[in-house]
C-alpha cells in the first residue's frame, strides 16, 4: 500500500530468470504505472501483450496507459476485443477490468445509458455467477456508481445504489480493505443508511486505535478521509472539506489501497465541494492544476468552465467550447 517502489524493486529481482514469460510484463507494469513512469509501463504491458495476447494484467496495464493519455475510445476498443480472455478471471478482476470499460465510456461523454449497459450487464451480473466473491463486484461497482453521482448522472441508474447499499449493509462486508470501507460509507449515508454508516465509521476509528503508532500516523489520513466521505454522503460539503483541510490530493492517499484511476474520483469530490461551498478560486486553482495531466477530459474542463462563469470570467466561454468539442470527440 502507497509503495509502488517496493513492488518494483521485487519484480525486478526475478525478472532476469523470467523474460520469456508474459506474467512478469503485468507485474512490472503496475508500479511503474503508479510512479509516473508512462513511457516505461506501456513497453512493459506490450512485452507481456506480445508473448501472449491472452495476459489479463498486460492487457490491463495498457488499458491504463490508454486511459492515462485519454484515449478512451481506443481503451473501450481494446479492452472489448479482449474481454473474451476474461472468463476464467476472478470475480474482481473481471469486473475491475470492466470498471474500466464503464469509467472510459463516462469519461469520454459516451451516452449514460452505455455506462448502465456495462454496469448491469458486465459489473452487476457477476453475481450470477455461484462462485462470485460480492465484496469484489461491489468495489468496482460502487468506484463506478460515485463517478457517476459525481457528473450528477445518478437518476438514469434508479435504485442501483440503493440495491448496492443495500448489500453492503452486512458487517461480513466490512474492514476488508479501506478503499472499499470509504466506498461503503458514502453510499451508507448516502441512501440515509445513516446507523450503520455510523457503525462503520466507529469501527475503523477502534481499528485505527488497535494499530502501533507508526501504522496510526500512516492510516490517520485514510481515517479523515472516511470521516469526510461519511459527511459527503450526508450533503455536509462544508464539514467534509473542513476535515480534508485545504490541501487535499488523492493522490497522496494510495494507502487506502487504490491506484492513481481509483483516487481520481475523490479529487473530483473534492473540486464539487469546492464550487458548492462557494471556495471558487481554491476549486480553479486545483482544477488547472489538473487539467496538464488530464487534457482530454471534458469533465475537468466542465468543472473549469462552472468556476470560471462563477468569478465572472470572460474565459467561461472559451472553456466552455473547450469541453464541447472534447464531449464530442470520443463517442458521439
Amino acid at each position: 500500500m502507497d509503495r509502488p517502489d517496493l513492488s518494483l524493486d521485487l519484480v525486478q529481482q526475478v525478472l532476469p530468470r523470467n523474460q520469456q514469460e508474459n506474467f512478469i510484463y503485468g507485474m512490472l507494469a503496475f508500479p511503474l504505472l503508479e510512479l509516473g513512469r508512462m513511457a516505461d509501463a506501456e513497453d512493459a504491458a506490450k512485452k507481456g501483450f506480445e508473448i501472449n495476447n491472452q495476459d489479463v494484467w498486460a492487457q490491463h496495464a495498457l488499458c491504463h496507459v490508454l486511459q492515462y493519455k485519454c484515449q478512451y475510445k481506443e481503451a473501450v476498443q481494446f479492452m472489448e476485443e479482449c474481454s473474451n480472455a476474461w472468463s476464467s478471471c476472478s470475480s474482481f478482476m473481471l469486473t475491475h477490468n470492466w470498471w474500466h470499460v464503464a469509467v472510459c465510456y463516462l469519461e469520454g461523454h459516451s451516452p449514460i445509458t452505455k455506462v448502465r449497459e456495462v454496469y448491469d450487464h458486465c459489473i452487476w451480473k457477476e453475481l450470477e455467477r455461484t462462485d462470485a466473491i460480492a465484496v469484489e463486484v461491489c468495489l468496482n461497482a460502487l468506484g463506478l456508481l460515485l463517478r457517476v453521482f459525481v457528473r450528477g448522472k445518478l437518476d438514469i441508474f434508479e435504485d442501483r445504489l440503493k440495491v448496492l447499499a443495500a448489500s453492503l449493509s452486512d458487517q461480513a462486508n466490512w474492514f476488508m480493505e479501506w478503499h472499499l470501507d470509504l466506498l461503503i460509507l458514502w453510499a451508507l449515508a448516502f441512501t440515509e443508511e445513516l446507523p450503520k454508516a455510523e457503525d462503520l465509521l466507529n469501527g475503523l476509528k477502534f481499528r485505527l486505535s488497535k494499530m502501533n503508532k507508526k501504522k496510526q500516523q500512516i492510516m490517520q489520513r485514510a481515517m479523515l478521509l472516511a470521516e469526510a466521505m461519511y459527511e459527503y454522503g450526508r450533503g455536509n460539503e462544508k464539514q467534509a472539506l473542513e476535515i480534508l483541510g485545504p490541501d487535499f490530493d488523492a493522490y497522496s492517499f494510495k494507502i487506502i489501497g487504490a491506484s492513481d484511476e481509483q483516487l481520481d474520483v475523490f479529487n473530483e469530490v473534492w473540486y464539487t465541494m469546492l464550487l458548492n461551498t462557494g471556495q471558487v478560486t481554491k476549486a480553479i486553482e486545483s482544477i488547472e492544476k489538473q487539467i496538464p495531466k488530464r487534457e482530454g477530459a471534458p469533465f475537468l474542463w466542465r468543472l473549469l468552465e462552472k468556476g470560471y462563469k462563477l468569478t465572472g470570467r470572460q474565459e467561461a466561454a472559451t472553456i466552455g467550447e473547450r469541453a464541447r468539442l472534447l464531449e464530442t470527440a470520443y463517442f458521439n
